[in-house]
Parts: structure tokens; sequence; C-alpha cells
């Protein structure tokens, strides 16, 4: 495999490297491997002529997100950094797709992801990679390593932390992920930002539930979103409320800042009415994050139509 820079060993990056042991790869050879997964996910994989890796999803029929990864080459091959709960489903997922393709897929057991920030890119060690967070540049790195040698090669790159420390990054930076902040086949690709984060082409023609996304976004109704959210408190995960209506959800959390889900349009029907907007009980503030494009304040109910 081959990352953005030399596979063997070098200096630390100066910056933090995190393993992330509810991450896993899975692992997609054969001729057709590419030509099979453009058709299925939410981004045009044509990206990897000029980028290591792409952000995309495959969703259900009706257009919610079933598995969210990371698409990257390796050799002839496509790794895929999926959610560690959702590697055999989307496995067996794949396969019924697969009719006569010519496309193997397989748990590739043998790797460990990590995600480093902070410092420079991780020079990348003998039989794995490193590659940008096609997500957002503030995000750092992604690397795929040997399981055996990760932790040795994570020492030698940059000063170890946790995940939890990862977490608290990306919350930081207003970044929700699956499995922590929403649950798959719940949420559509516009209310986890995906639309903003480099996870969706609108160009690429059809894929699983194309049609809904792009009828989100044409028809401007995607009325829910993460957002930041900042306390007058340390906050915890739970309801969000505009004095006794329930308008969103608090999902992680690091001190006194969080991601949340929120009804854009109740939340700002509250702001103009001035009523308070809390937490469990602690006033709470509702931020854009600094990367996104959408307003906080959504079109009239009379110009987008909820689906």
């Amino acid at each position: 495999m081959q990352g953005t820079a030399s596979t063997e060993g070098g200096a630390a990056s100066g910056g933090k490297i995190a393993p992330l042991p509810d991450r896993s790869v899975v692992r997609v050879s054969g001729p057709d491997a590419l030509t099979l997964l453009q058709g299925l996910v939410t981004q045009d994989l044509a990206l990897l002529d000029t980028q290591p890796a792409a952000f995309a999803a495959l969703l259900s029929p009706q257009g919610k997100i079933l598995f969210d990864f990371f698409v990257v080459r390796a050799g002839d091959d496509l790794l895929l950094d999926v959610a560690r709960e959702k590697a055999a489903e989307l496995i067996k997922r794949l396969t019924l797709y697969r009719l006569r393709a010519k496309v193997t897929f397989e748990a590739a057991s043998d790797l460990a992801v990590f995600a480093a920030w902070g410092g420079a890119p991780p020079v990348a060690p003998a039989g794995g990679l490193v590659f940008p967070d096609p997500r957002l540049a503030a995000l750092g790195y992604r690397a795929l390593v040997l399981a055996t040698a990760g932790a040795d090669w994570a020492t030698s790159v940059a000063q170890p932390v946790a995940a939890e420390a990862w977490h608290a990054h990306r919350i930081g930076l207003g970044i929700p992920e699956g499995g922590h902040d929403f649950a798959y086949g719940d949420a559509f690709p516009h209310e986890t930002d995906m639309d903003q984060l480099a996870g969706v082409s609108f160009t690429k023609g059809c894929y699983v539930g194309q049609e809904v996304v792009s009828r989100m976004q044409h028809r401007g109704t995607a009325r829910k979103r993460f957002v930041q959210v900042t306390g007058t408190s340390g906050l915890a995960a739970g309801a969000i409320m505009a004095g006794a209506a329930n308008i969103g959800s608090v999902t992680s959390v690091d001190g006194a800042h969080g991601l949340a889900l929120v009804r854009l349009d109740r939340a700002a029907e509250a702001k103009a009415k001035g009523e308070p907007i809390t937490a469990a009980g602690i006033a709470i503030d509702i931020v854009k994050p600094a990367w996104a494009t959408f307003d906080l304040v959504p079109p009239p109910r009379e110009v987008a139509h909820d689906l």
C-alpha cells in the first residue's frame, strides 16, 4: 500500500495520534470493484484519480444512511474504513448488490485505523498508508496500518493519545460521526452534513437513494442539521428544549461544548420569540460550524416543504 508519503519510518510529526478501535477495514477486490461501488455510493469515486481517499455513504432506497466510510486506493484494491459494528453488515449488503460483477469483499482484520492531527502528516509505515481526512482539512489524517505494528509506529510519528482526544477534536470542529451522533438507518445525508463535508456528489448520476437526496438538495428541505452547541456549564447528551417544545438532541459532548441535531426552523422561531433554548436545564447557544454554508434560519415552509 502507498500513502501520501514514503512508506518508510520517519520523525515525529509534532501532532497527536489516536487509535480508533471502533473502526475496521473492509477490502474490496476484483476488476469490477470501482465500477460496482461507483453505482452504489453517494460520492463520485472518480475523485480517487486525483486524491487518495473519498468520503461516501451507502443509503437505503429511502435515502437514509445505512453505512458511511472512507474509500481508499490500495494498489488494485479499495479499502473501506468503516464503523466496526457495521463492517460485517456492509459486506453482506455489498454482496447482495454484486450479482455477476467480478468483485470480492472481505474483512481486512490485519489492519488497524488511526487518526492523526495537529502536526505534519505522519509517514506511513511499510504495509500501511496515510491519507488526509477528505471531509475537512482541519481534521488531519487517517492511517490504515498493520495491527501488529500499529502501537510502535504511532509512538514513532506523533504523541499517542486515547480515542477520546480524537472525538474531542472532531467535536470542536463540529463534525458528527455515525454510531456516536446518529444511528445508522435513521438519518439523511443532509441532516448529518455529508453534503457539506465532501460526502455527496450532485453530478455523478444514479446511486441508491439518489432521488431523495437530490430532492432535498434542490428543494432545500433539510430542516434538521447537526450544529455545534455551547452551554453555560458542562453538557450531557439529551433533549434540547425551546420552552416546552423538544427541538432536537445533544449527542457528543466535550465539557460545555457539543454537537446536536436540531430542527433549525424551530430553533429560529424560538430565538425570534425570545424563548430560552436549553439542554437538561442548561442554557445553550446554537452555533453554525465555521465550514458550513447552510443557513441557521431555513427557508419558509411555503417555499421548502418537508419530505
